[in-house]
This record gives C-alpha cells, sequence and structure tokens, in this order.
C-alpha cells in the first residue's frame, strides 16, 4: 500500500467546496484511505495551518471549524503525526476561546510538563488555568 502526505490545500478545497472538481477529487482520495487502497499522514502542523486559512481567508469561527478538524483526524486511513497534541490543542481552542496556536502551545507545554511560559500575550495564554505566563 502507498503512503502519500497530505498538505493543507487539499483540506482547504475538500470543506470549502470553491473548487468542486478538486474537492470531489479529494473525496476520493479519503474514500481511498477508507477503503484502505492507500495510507494517507498529515500533520499538526498542517492542521494549524488549515485552522488559520479557514478563520482568515474564509471568515469561519472555531465553532464551525472545530467539527471539521475533529472530522478529518478521525478519517479512516488518515494517520495525524503528533495527533494526541493537536487533539488537546482544538480543546483548548474550542473551549478556552483562544488561537489555534496558543492552544497548540499550550499543549506542547502539557506534554513537556512545562508549566511557566515567557510571553507577552496577555489575552490568550494567560486564559489557560494551568499555565504561569510570566514577562522577562
Amino acid at each position: 500500500m502507498n503512503t502519500c502526505f497530505v498538505d493543507t490545500n487539499l483540506f482547504v478545497r475538500y470543506l470549502t467546496d470553491d473548487d468542486a472538481e478538486k474537492a470531489d477529487r479529494v473525496e476520493a482520495l479519503l474514500s481511498k484511505a477508507s477503503d484502505g487502497k492507500v495510507r494517507l499522514v498529515t500533520s499538526d502542523l498542517v492542521l494549524v495551518e488549515l485552522i488559520w486559512v479557514l478563520e482568515s481567508s474564509y471568515n469561519m469561527k472555531p465553532e464551525e471549524i472545530t467539527p471539521m478538524i475533529r472530522a478529518i483526524m478521525a478519517t479512516p486511513g488518515m494517520e495525524i503525526i503528533n495527533g494526541e497534541l493537536m487533539a488537546r490543542a482544538l480543546e483548548l481552542y474550542e473551549a478556552k476561546n483562544i488561537d489555534i496556536v496558543d492552544g497548540h502551545i499550550a499543549a506542547l507545554m502539557k506534554k513537556l510538563n512545562i508549566t511557566e511560559v515567557y510571553s507577552f500575550d496577555r489575552k490568550h495564554l494567560s486564559r489557560i488555568g494551568d499555565l504561569n505566563r510570566i514577562e522577562p
């Protein structure tokens, strides 16, 4: 079985259907993965970029985006590199109303048992209760 990496733009086409022909091709690829004909791999960084694109270019809100990202992560035949980390980042993004990158930072810190972060970001990182944001 062939293993292939999936880039952000395929997910954008599929989720927004802004190019129906390309969206259909991505849907066929995902079906091949579900049927075990191809193994697909993507990363947490791709999903973070996808969220950013959906927010900034398509004016989508977290409550619209989160179910889509979870569906991608649950796709049979799709492996997400750092998937557990991304799942936690997505939880924080949704629950704490923070940027996905800040959610990713917090999830990574938790994984590494780091509780203090140097940051001037009072808006987002301060919303995460188990982090201690400090300024240099």
